[in-house]
């Protein structure tokens, strides 16, 4: 019973012992890290992501006479896919032919209606410019026979001759009105005709035009290249289903790749530190091991909203000194804009700098000891920051707080 005592003794000081080693706080050691000051060129930088698009390129354009036929959006019904390789003339796309083709067939209708009554109204003309000669020729005969009785009638009483003479002149003013009223009937149905042909010829052309944009509306490509869809000012793409205007009738573009541009969009806070003519360093997301350079080209003036962004953005565009077959419009990049260079200073990283409400310094270490060197600093960028006073190049500074760093001397300048 001893030794069973003893054995459950010696079980519970190793579980205690176990429990202990496992549970116990182990001792924090902190790690001082400690880097030099730097000398050289000091770059201050705006960060953005972009967009790649090519500086020139040809529009692949719908119908340009949708407004003259009053159509105003017109709907893409086939589109080929974005990225085909296309000859001159080659299909491009489709529009919907539904509305035009309904208004072609109300034109149809209209016209035959027109055609119609031009044809009518020629008949009628016809027939009462007929009737209205034939008048005339009546009352041509009645005059000459009124004319030859009153010449024989010069022996007869003078009530005789004076009754033939009334009825010459009343004969003589019916023959004179009647060719007043053939001219002016004339008239009348020349413009009646005249009416009733510039409308038909009105909309003859409107159909005529209307068969004449129907027919763009199959597209085609004006040259070789590559197919990428069009984007909206929202940034969204031109597919099957979109809508183009008569103001913006473009389907798509053939971008020329020999110059391509990053086009990106810097926040409100930044935009006043870029300049055009400033340069860049351009990643393209897809191949991060390849840099390339550029320029900045344009800068807006006027800020815009973004979808997802709370704050307004101006739109910035890097053109790309180098070409490469690699870069394809819509690829993502990440641009790097060397807005400011200070030449030969020195700096340090960001972490290595403390303040007081009057004081800035460093924790530096000199010799076998740490002390408080106060300095003072000038620009800063991401990650580092220049320093005008107090520190020379290669002297060594902690970017951890030493222990004790209330208790460190104070070199002051």
């Amino acid at each position: 019973m001893k030794n069973k005592k003893y054995i459950l003794i010696a079980l519970a000081i190793v579980v205690i012992a176990g429990l202990w080693y496992f549970l116990r706080d182990e001792a924090v050691t902190l790690e001082h890290i400690r880097v030099p000051v730097v000398s050289g060129d000091f770059e201050i930088s705006v960060y953005t992501s972009g967009e790649l698009e090519a500086k020139n390129s040809e529009n692949i354009q719908g119908p340009s006479g949708l407004r003259l036929v009053g159509i105003w959006n017109a709907q893409i019904a086939e589109l080929i896919p974005e990225g085909t390789v296309v000859k001159e003339g080659d299909w491009v796309a489709t529009l919907d032919r539904t509305d035009i083709s309904n208004r072609i067939q109300d034109l149809e209708t209209e016209l035959e209606k027109l055609q119609t009554s031009y044809t009518q109204i020629m008949l009628d003309t016809t027939m009462e410019l007929r009737n209205a000669r034939d008048e005339l020729v009546n009352l041509r005969f009645n005059y000459e026979e009124a004319q030859i009785n009153l010449e024989q009638s010069q022996f007869e009483p003078p009530a005789t001759i004076r009754q033939a003479e009334i009825n010459l002149d009343r004969i003589e003013r019916s023959y004179e009105q009647a060719q007043e009223n053939y001219k002016l009937r004339k008239q009348q149905a020349e413009a009646r005709m005249q009416e009733i042909n510039a409308s038909l010829n009105q909309v003859q052309r409107r159909y005529q035009n209307m068969l004449n944009v129907l027919d763009d509306f199959v597209i085609h490509a004006p040259k070789d290249g590559m197919v990428i869809y069009r984007r909206n000012w929202d940034g969204t793409r031109v597919t099957v289903g979109s809508q183009i205007s008569t103001w913006d009738n473009t389907v798509a573009t053939l971008p020329d790749f020999s110059v391509m541009m990053s086009r990106t969009y810097v926040n409100e806070i930044d935009i006043s530190k870029i300049q055009v003519n400033q340069p860049a360093e351009i990643v393209v997301d897809a191949f991060p091991e390849k840099r390339f350079t550029g320029l900045v080209t344009e800068v807006a003036n006027i800020g815009e909203q973004r979808p997802n962004q709370d704050a307004r953005v101006f739109e910035v565009k890097i053109q790309i000194n180098e070409s490469d077959t690699i870069m394809r419009p819509a690829m993502t990049t990440k641009n790097t804009i060397i807005t400011h260079v200070e030449e030969d200073v020195l700096f340090i990283p960001i972490e290595g700098i403390h303040a007081t409400d009057t004081i800035t310094y460093v924790f530096r270490h000199l010799g076998n000891r740490t002390i408080r060197q106060q300095v003072v600093t000038g620009l800063r960028n991401e990650n580092e920051i220049i320093i005008r006073q107090g520190l020379e190049e290669g002297d060594m500074v902690y970017l951890t707080v030493p222990q004790n760093a209330d208790e460190l001397p104070m070199q002051n300048l």
